[in-house]
């Protein structure tokens, strides 16, 4: 009878549920997001090849090797993860609104009425009285105007932005480490080309003293000559220098010590080149391929959803709770009398000073900051495609030409070494010929280490270092189901 009595408000409550307050959302048109048809910078026709695995267009086993590493063991990824984890709760909490809230109960007393004592001892005369109690309750708020769906959409917008964030990082941590193995191999190559040039110095160094010795040249050219290779020594140290932060920034990429890895970086190796070019497809495919920008939209979903929310507080409540209860002084007799009722409320807030509506205001503006968010991230996704191109088609320029600059270079110091030897020139020019080689030598190292930076740069720029295609596992499935796409975790 009583359930007959409430059927009508449970089916009302189902009927108004059926709608949900506040926006709706729908993803912002490219051309609200600024989104130009073309790229200004000139670039390699085609679309966006597959990025998954870009550091492998380098060719370096051992490069291959150290992010396979960091992506298994990096910190910031095992934060990003647990972050993911937490906004998956945060999205089980909230649908668990969606359902009743159950309770049970059960009880057990016995008094004893005492007639009489025997030297403190209770007698036989004494009355034992025993009860048994069972009770349970649910209690359940509908959700008339959607303010809790509204609520497990947020949540869902958060937990994919979350998943779209860990790609981010992980993309992060690979160009991180190529790009510091970049500069490892071109300190090296320095470093080389510097030692080389100090022997080469070490040497005029002693002809021009034999020149000294016998009278040909004054002692200035052997104090020309010193000074000279003193000051390429001193450079030395530096680049050493730069191996070693390298080296170390690489150890603690892959979740190790600094020094970790200095021994298998310390061999030399040549500067990793990858392809001349690569194809950067049109703007708007950086939408679809930058997971930082996928994480901003979902953010922007969320917000618009918390407007909802805010709609639903001002709106009535509508509470449905029922109970039944039992107790017998035996359990055979628990079922023999059962209680309940049923029960439902309506709740409205009728004065707030205005508080309600402001927080609606407050989730407006929220949801405005995040759509600003989301535009400048699609923009400086833009930005960055553009930069990266410029960065590697100058990078190409200089290479080319200090290439050419390095052989001139090489052959001048060449001639110079054998005039000054027969007395042909002097220790001035062959000084300048050899700081124009080691110049040339180091400015060609540093272009192609730029070149590779740069292809880091536009690999990262175009969303690279994840599958944007795929929906990656989570870190654990969703108990509950959720029927979204699942947000794009590689772990």
């Amino acid at each position: 009878m009583l359930l007959y009595r409430v059927a009508p408000i449970i089916i009302l409550s189902l009927g108004l549920g059926a709608c949900a307050v506040g926006p709706n959302y729908r993803p912002p048109a490219k051309a609200a997001l600024g989104v130009p048809d073309a790229y200004s910078t000139p670039a390699a026709e085609g679309a966006v090849p597959d990025l998954q695995r870009w550091w492998t267009n380098f060719n370096d086993p051992q490069l291959d090797a150290l992010v396979d590493l960091a992506l298994k063991q990096n910190l910031d990824i095992a934060q990003a993860v647990s972050r993911v984890r937490q906004a998956r709760e945060s999205l089980l909490q909230s649908r668990a609104a969606l359902f009743p809230t159950v309770n049970a109960n059960a009880s057990y007393s016995r008094n004893i009425n005492i007639r009489g004592r025997t030297f403190g001892q209770i007698t036989n005369a004494g009355i034992v009285n025993e009860n048994y109690a069972l009770s349970g309750d649910v209690s359940y708020t509908a959700d008339i105007f959607g303010g809790v769906r509204r609520g497990v959409e947020a949540s869902r917008g958060s937990y994919a932005a979350s998943g779209y964030n860990l790609a981010q990082v992980q993309a992060t941590i690979a160009s991180e480490v190529v790009r510091n193995y970049v500069l490892l191999r071109a300190a090296q190559s320095s470093v080389a080309i510097a030692r080389g040039s100090l022997a080469i110095q070490q040497d005029n160094l002693e002809i021009a003293g034999f020149r000294v010795q016998a009278g040909l040249v004054s002692s200035l050219d052997a104090e020309q000559a010193r000074a000279q290779r003193a000051q390429t020594a001193a450079n030395v140290p530096t680049l050493e220098q730069q191996f070693e932060q390298a080296s170390n920034r690489i150890g603690v990429l892959t979740g190790q010590a600094p020094g970790a890895l200095k021994g298998q970086l310390v061999t030399a190796a040549p500067i990793p080149k990858g392809p001349d070019a690569v194809p950067v497809g049109l703007p708007a495919d950086i939408i679809r391929l930058r997971p930082d920008v996928r994480a901003a939209e979902r953010t922007l979903a969320a917000a618009t959803a918390q407007i909802g929310v805010a709609k639903a507080q001002l709106l009535p409540q509508l509470t449905l709770a029922g109970s039944i209860n039992t107790n017998a002084s035996s359990i055979n007799a628990l079922t023999d009398i059962i209680t309940g009722r049923v029960f439902g409320q309506l709740a409205q807030t009728i004065f707030d000073a205005g508080r309600g509506r402001s927080v609606v205001r407050a989730r407006r503006a929220q949801a405005e900051e995040a759509f600003a968010a989301y535009k400048a991230a699609v923009l400086g996704a833009l930005e960055d495609v553009e930069n990266a191109l410029t960065a590697l088609a100058t990078a190409q320029a200089r290479q080319r030409e200090l290439a050419v600059a390095a052989e001139a270079s090489d052959n001048a110091a060449t001639l110079a070494r054998s005039q000054y030897r027969a007395g042909l020139t002097d220790i001035t020019t062959l000084n300048n010929t050899e700081a124009a080689l080691l110049s040339a030598q180091s400015g060609l190292v540093n272009a192609r280490s730029d070149a590779a930076q740069a292809l880091v740069q536009l690999y990262l720029a175009l969303g690279g270092g994840w599958n944007a295609e795929a929906a990656p596992p989570t870190a654990e499935p969703l108990r509950q189901g959720d029927g979204q796409p699942a947000p794009p975790l590689t772990q």
